[in-house]
C-alpha cells in the first residue's frame, strides 16, 4: 500500500512538474511551482469520465504527448540558455548536427558519441515515465472518481477564490506554450515563401561598375566569433579597443563604428556572415539552405565579378564544404591550407594571429592585384578557454611556437557548470585577444591600400550577456585613406573602433546594399 501511494505521489510531482515548469531558466523559482495546471485538472476530468477500454490507451498516448512536450520544453530551455530563443519544431533540427559537430570538435569524438546515446537514452526515459505516470494517475482518479471529482472542484474553487492580481493561483503555462509553438510551426512552414520574395528583389543585379571607388584597394572583412556588444561594456574589452584606438590613431587610420543587429545570438556563426554577405537576413537553416543554392549577389562575388581577386580564408572547415561555393571566392583556405603545425586551442583549429598571418604570407604579400577576403575567426568561440597568447609576428613560423604555451595541453572546459564570472573573465580574455589580432595586423601589415572592416558575428550565450540582451554587434571600419573614410562619413557612425551607446543600429542584412550603394556609382 505505502509503495504504491509513493508512486502516486511520485507519477502526480512529475505530471506536475512538467505541465508548470517554465520554458526559461531564469525564472525558476519556488512561487513559480505553487500553482494548479489546469491543463491537468482536465486531464484527470477526461480520464474518469472515459469508459474503461479506453482509458488505458488514451492515458499512455496523453503520457507520451506530455513526455514529448516535456523534451520540447527541455530544448526549450537550452535554445534560450544559448541562442535566446524558444525551440523552432520546424526550422531548428537542421542545428542540432552543429551542436553534435561542436561536441566532437571541442572535446572528442567518444565526448560527441556518448551525449548522442545520452541525449537519446534521455528522451526515451522522460516519454516513459511520463507515459506511465500518466496511466497511473488516470487508474488511481478512476477507481475513486467521487474522492478525485471533490479534489478537482476544491482545486477550481481554489483557482477562482484565491486569485489576487498579479499573483497566479492557476497555470496555463503547457496550453500557451503550445500555441506558441503551433504558431511558430505555421510561420516555419510558410518561411520557404516569404524568403523566396524577399530574395527575388535585389537592386544590384547586373548593375555595372561596382565597387569602383573602391578599385586598387585590398578589403578585408573580419568576423570576430561571438563579439557581441555587451563585450563592450566588459573592463578588458574596453581598455583594449581604447588602447587599440590610440595607436591606430598614432599610425595615421582613421575608423568609423556603429552596431549591426544580427539575426542570431550564442551560435550560429554561418547564418550571420552569411545575413553580412548576401543582404538576406538569414536566420534558419532552411534560409541559409536555399540562399546557397540561389544565384544571389554577395560582396565577395561582387567583388570577383569587379577584377578583385576574392578570397575565404574560413579556418573553421575542417571538411567538404559544398556552400563555398555559392560565394564565388576565387580560393578558399580551409583548415588545412594555412600551413598551422600548432596545437587546437578549445574549438579554435587555428589561431587567430596565425590565421591572419597566413592569410599575409599566402595572399597580400606577394605581388598582386586587389584582393577582397572574408575572415571569420574561431579563437573567441565558445568555450573561451583556453587561449592562445599574442606573440611577435616574426615567431609565428608554422606555428610550433604554440606548442610551448602552457594553455597548448589544457581540455577545453564546458561553459555550463562552471563559475559565470570565471566564464565571462574567460571570454572576455579571448575577445580581447581576437582584437588584438585584427589591430596588430593592421599596424604590422597595413598601408595605404588597406580597408579592414571587422565586427562581431553574433552575441555570445547568455551565461555571459545576461537575460535580455540585445542582437546588436560592434561593426568597424578602418583605412588609411582618407577618401575611403570620407565616403563612410556619409553613414553617420561614430569616431573611433568602439561604438557609443548611441551609435547607428541597423539590420546585418542592411549593410551589403549600403556597403554596395556607398562604394559604387549611382545607378543610371
Amino acid at each position: 500500500m505505502l509503495l504504491r501511494r509513493t508512486v502516486t505521489v511520485l507519477a502526480g510531482l512529475f505530471v506536475l512538474f512538467v505541465l508548470i515548469a517554465p520554458s526559461d531558466l531564469e525564472k525558476f523559482s519556488f512561487e513559480a511551482f505553487l500553482r494548479v495546471p489546469l491543463e491537468g485538472l482536465v486531464g484527470v476530468l477526461v480520464l474518469m469520465l472515459l469508459p474503461d477500454r479506453f482509458r488505458k490507451p488514451a492515458a499512455i498516448a496523453g503520457g507520451v504527448a506530455l513526455g514529448l512536450f516535456a523534451v520540447v520544453k527541455i530544448m526549450d530551455i537550452g535554445f534560450d540558455m544559448v541562442l535566446y530563443r524558444p525551440f523552432d519544431l520546424v526550422l531548428d533540427w537542421p542545428l542540432l548536427v552543429p551542436a553534435i559537430d561542436f561536441v566532437d570538435v571541442t572535446f572528442g569524438r567518444f565526448a560527441s558519441v556518448l551525449a548522442v546515446g545520452l541525449t537519446v537514452a534521455l528522451v526515451a526515459g522522460i516519454v516513459f515515465v511520463a507515459a506511465i505516470s500518466v496511466q497511473r494517475l488516470g487508474s488511481v482518479a478512476a477507481g475513486r472518481r467521487p474522492v478525485a471529482i471533490r479534489a478537482v472542484a476544491a482545486a477550481v474553487v481554489a483557482c477562482v477564490s484565491l486569485a489576487v492580481p498579479g499573483v497566479p493561483v492557476y497555470s496555463d503555462a503547457a496550453a500557451t506554450s503550445l500555441v506558441d509553438h503551433a504558431r511558430r510551426v505555421q510561420a516555419g512552414l510558410n518561411d520557404r515563401e516569404v524568403f523566396a520574395a524577399e530574395a527575388s528583389v535585389d537592386a544590384f543585379r547586373d548593375r555595372p561598375g561596382l565597387l569602383s571607388s573602391l578599385q586598387g584597394k585590398d578589403v578585408v572583412f573580419t568576423f570576430v566569433e561571438s563579439y557581441g556588444k555587451s563585450a563592450l561594456d566588459m573592463p578588458d574589452v574596453a581598455a583594449k579597443l581604447a588602447q587599440g584606438n590610440d595607436r591606430l590613431t598614432a599610425a595615421g587610420y582613421s575608423a568609423r563604428s556603429a552596431y549591426l543587429t544580427s539575426p542570431t545570438a550564442g551560435g550560429g556563426s554561418w547564418m550571420a556572415q552569411a545575413t553580412l554577405l548576401s543582404g538576406l537576413w538569414i536566420d534558419n537553416q532552411q534560409r541559409y539552405r536555399n540562399l546557397v543554392a540561389s544565384d544571389r549577389l554577395t560582396l565577395p562575388r561582387a567583388f570577383r565579378e569587379s577584377s578583385w581577386r576574392s578570397v575565404g580564408v574560413v579556418p573553421g572547415i575542417t571538411q567538404a564544404w559544398p556552400e563555398g561555393d555559392f560565394f564565388h571566392y576565387d580560393k578558399i583556405y580551409a583548415a588545412q591550407d594555412l600551413g598551422y603545425a600548432g596545437p587546437r586551442f578549445g574549438y579554435a583549429t587555428t589561431p587567430d594571429q596565425f590565421t591572419l598571418e597566413s592569410f599575409q604570407r599566402n595572399e597580400r604579400a606577394k605581388a598582386h592585384g586587389p584582393v577582397m577576403a572574408a575572415i571569420p575567426m574561431v579563437s573567441s568561440h565558445a568555450p573561451w578557454s583556453p587561449t592562445p597568447d599574442f606573440v611577435d609576428w616574426d615567431d609565428l613560423g608554422d606555428g610550433s611556437i604554440y606548442s610551448t604555451m602552457p594553455a597548448s595541453n589544457d581540455p577545453p572546459e564546458s561553459i555550463f557548470g562552471r563559475d559565470p564570472a570565471a566564464v565571462r573573465a574567460d571570454y572576455a580574455h579571448s575577445i580581447s585577444y581576437s582584437l588584438e589580432s585584427v589591430l596588430s595586423y593592421i599596424e604590422k601589415y597595413g598601408d595605404e591600400n588597406l580597408v579592414m572592416v571587422f565586427l562581431g558575428d553574433h552575441q555570445p550565450a547568455q551565461m555571459v550577456t545576461g537575460e535580455g540582451a540585445s542582437r546588436d554587434v560592434p561593426i568597424t571600419v578602418v583605412a588609411k585613406d582618407p577618401a575611403v573614410m570620407a565616403e563612410v562619413g556619409a553613414w553617420k557612425w561614430d569616431d573611433g573602433i568602439k561604438p557609443g551607446g548611441s551609435a547607428p543600429v541597423s539590420r546585418m542584412s542592411d549593410f551589403r546594399d549600403q556597403f554596395l550603394s556607398t562604394f559604387s556609382p549611382p545607378n543610371a
